[in-house]
C-alpha cells in the first residue's frame, strides 16, 4: 500500500486535499482510480484513505480509518554518522530510516577521507532529506526523520547533551556484556543517540569527548565492520531491544 506525507493544513474534516506532486503522482505515475486505498501520514500518525475524487489539481482523500498503524518506535533514534566517502551516506540514511530513526547528524570527524566543501553542503542536505522521504514512504512510517545540517563533532555533541543516553560503537575491553548492560539502559520515550567514525574510525580525544558528556563505549562485536555496517547494526540492536523489551 502506497504511503503518502502531508501537511496537517491539508486536512478538513474526514479528507484529506492532496496537490502538488503527490497529486501527480497519484493521478499520472501510480494512475489511481476512485475507490483506491493508500496512507496518509500528518502530524506522526498515519491514516487509511480512500480516493473520493480526482478533479483538475487535487485529490480528495476520504478518512476510512485513523490511525491506521503506528510504526514509529518506543524511543527516539538520533544518528550522528562520521561523513563517509562516495555514496555511503545515501546508503546509510535510507537504511536508518527504515530501521527508525528520528534524526540524523552528518558529522565531521578528523578522519572523515571525505571532505565537502562549503558551497556544496547544502545541496547535499537537500539530497539526503529527499532519501530520506523516500525511504519513509517506503517504510511506511508516521512521520519523516530529519537529516540536519553537516555539524563538527563539538556541535553534534551539543546536541547530544540533551539526549538521555549516547551510545559509542568503539573498542570495549569487555565487549559485549558491555553493551548489553548500555541497552537496558533504555527507556519507554527517551532520546537515544548512536555516534559512528567513519573510514577512518575516532581519534582517542573524540571518544574521549563523547564520553565526557555522558557518552557509553560499546562493542558491536569481534569483528571490524565498515562504518555504514557499523551504523546498521547499532541501530538495530535499539531497535530490536526497544521493540521487545519496550512494546506494547
Amino acid at each position: 500500500m502506497y504511503n503518502f506525507f502531508t501537511d496537517i493544513k491539508s486536512k478538513n474534516g474526514d479528507c484529506y486535499f492532496i496537490t502538488g506532486t503527490d497529486f501527480n503522482h497519484i493521478k499520472n505515475v501510480l494512475r489511481m482510480k476512485i475507490g483506491e486505498q493508500f496512507l496518509v501520514s500528518s502530524d506522526n500518525k498515519s491514516d487509511l484513505c480512500e480516493i473520493a475524487e480526482i478533479n483538475v489539481d487535487t485529490i480528495t482523500a476520504k478518512i476510512i480509518e485513523e490511525n491506521y498503524q503506528n510504526t514509529s518506535l518506543p524511543i527516539k533514534l538520533y544518528l550522528f554518522q562520521g561523513l563517509p566517502k562516495s555514496d555511503k551516506m545515501e546508503l546509510i540514511i535510507q537504511k536508518a530510516v527504515e530501521l527508525g530513526v528520528d534524526t540524523i547528524v552528518p558529522t565531521e570527524l578528523s578522519r572523515c577521507v571525505v571532505k565537502i566543501e562549503e558551497k556544496k553542503k547544502k545541496s547535499k542536505r537537500e539530497r539526503w532529506q529527499a532519501i530520506a522521504e523516500s525511504a519513509a514512504k517506503q517504510s511506511k512510517r508516521n512521520s519523516i526523520p530529519e537529516v540536519l545540517d553537516i555539524k563538527s563533532l563539538n556541535s553534534a555533541l551539543e546536541i547530544a547533551k540533551d539526549l538521555d543516553l549516547l551510545l559509542i560503537p568503539y573498542e570495549n575491553k569487555n565487549g559485549m556484556s558491555e553493551t548489553l548492560e548500555a541497552l537496558k539502559q533504555i527507556k519507554k520515550g527517551m532520546k537515544v543517540g548512536i555516534l559512528i567514525g567513519s573510514e577512518g574510525g575516532f581519534e582517542e580525544k573524540e571518544v574521549e569527548k563523547a564520553i565526557q558528556i555522558g557518552g557509553k563505549a560499546i562493542s558491536l562485536g569481534s569483528r571490524i565492520l565498515r562504518t555504514e555496517t557499523a551504523a546498521i547494526t547499532a541501530l538495530s540492536m535499539c531497535m530490536l531491544y526497544s521493540e521487545i523489551a519496550l512494546g506494547e
